[in-house]
Parts: structure tokens; C-alpha cells; sequence
């Protein structure tokens, strides 16, 4: 959706980093049985939204901490690869099931992209991106960012979860109507 949307009308994206769960432990947790209850309910849908889009989607019973990964992304950004970081990242959690929590996960994704995987890791392990990381999840919070997926467009409007490109298109045809010209 998001290459679709950069396409079409040359968007511009920024990926900022978000803690659903800010108190999920350091290796993981189980996902809850009324999360997989309501995964269950719209499971098919997102899958096949995936699909449409070239990727794969697998069901998981396990949530990994995010916060490793969203350092490792920051230190990709720095290298000039935090969109191929990022994306790759997805599709090992989305798509592969693993833990992008792990370091071995995070050191294969940097090998897949070109970056240093021992550098990577020693920058993320010096905590020179922990405070990157919260700043920016603020930022997301302070737009009113609660969830994930969240797209915010111009700043004024938020399309919250997984939606089909004619969402993206009807605010984006507003955002138009909107802007003096």
C-alpha cells in the first residue's frame, strides 16, 4: 500500500517506531487469547490484503519485543538503509515468523541488506539509539499514534490499521479539496 501510495501521488514516508505493549518483556510474551481470538476474526481479510500486495502473512502465538529492532532500524537509517531495514524486518515477523527481537534475527537482516552486522549490534548495545528510539515514539504519540499500522497524512489525518488503497485515496482526494491553491 505504502509503494502504491509514494507512486501515485509521490508521498513521502517516515517510519516511526511504536510500543504497543512499552512493558512487554525483554524476550517476548505469548499472544494473548483475545488478541488471537480477534486475529482469528480478521485473520483471511489482512492475508489476503497481503497477498495482493506480494507479500506473505502468517499467524504467530508469539509477540517478540520490537525494541531491539526499532534501535537496529535507527542505526540502518543512519547507514542510509533504514527503509530496505525496515521492510526486511517486517517480512521476518509478518511473513517468516521469527524474532525480530533476537540478535540473530537483526544481524541476518543487516547482513541482507549491506550493512555491518557486528557494528550494528555494538552501536544498538552501546544504547546509542535508546533515546532516538523513545524520542520518536513520542513524536508518534504526540500525533496520536495508538496503535499499529497508523498512517498520518499532512499531519491531519490518521488511517489506523490495516485499510485497502481506497482509504489512502479518499483522504488523499480530501487532503486535496482541503489545500488552498
Amino acid at each position: 500500500m505504502v509503494d502504491q501510495v509514494q507512486k501515485e501521488y509521490g508521498a513521502q514516508v517516515e517510519w516511526l517506531p511504536y510500543l504497543l505493549r512499552p512493558d512487554m518483556p525483554e524476550g517476548g510474551q505469548e499472544v494473548p487469547q483475545y488478541i488471537r481470538a480477534k486475529a482469528a476474526q480478521s485473520g483471511d481479510r489482512l492475508k489476503r490484503m497481503a497477498e495482493m500486495q506480494g507479500l506473505t502473512m502468517v499467524t504467530t502465538t508469539w509477540i517478540p519485543n520490537p525494541r531491539l529492532a526499532h534501535e537496529a532500524t535507527e542505526y540502518a537509517r543512519e547507514q542510509g538503509k533504514g527503509i530496505e531495514f525496515h521492510r526486511v524486518v517486517f517480512r521476518k515477523y509478518y511473513g517468516e515468523n521469527l524474532d525480530i527481537g533476537a540478535w540473530d534475527i537483526l544481524r541476518a537482516t543487516a547482513t541482507e541488506v549491506g550493512l555491518d552486522a557486528d557494528a550494528m549490534q555494538l552501536a544498538v548495545e552501546s544504547g546509542a539509539y535508546r533515546q532516538v528510539v523513545e524520542d520518536l515514539i513520542a513524536d508518534a504519540q504526540s500525533i496520536g499514534v495508538n496503535s499499529v499500522p497508523t498512517y498520518v497524512l499532512n499531519d491531519r489525518y490518521g488511517i489506523v490499521g490495516a485499510q485497502p488503497m481506497a482509504a489512502f485515496k479518499q483522504v488523499i482526494e480530501r487532503l486535496k479539496a482541503d489545500s488552498p491553491t
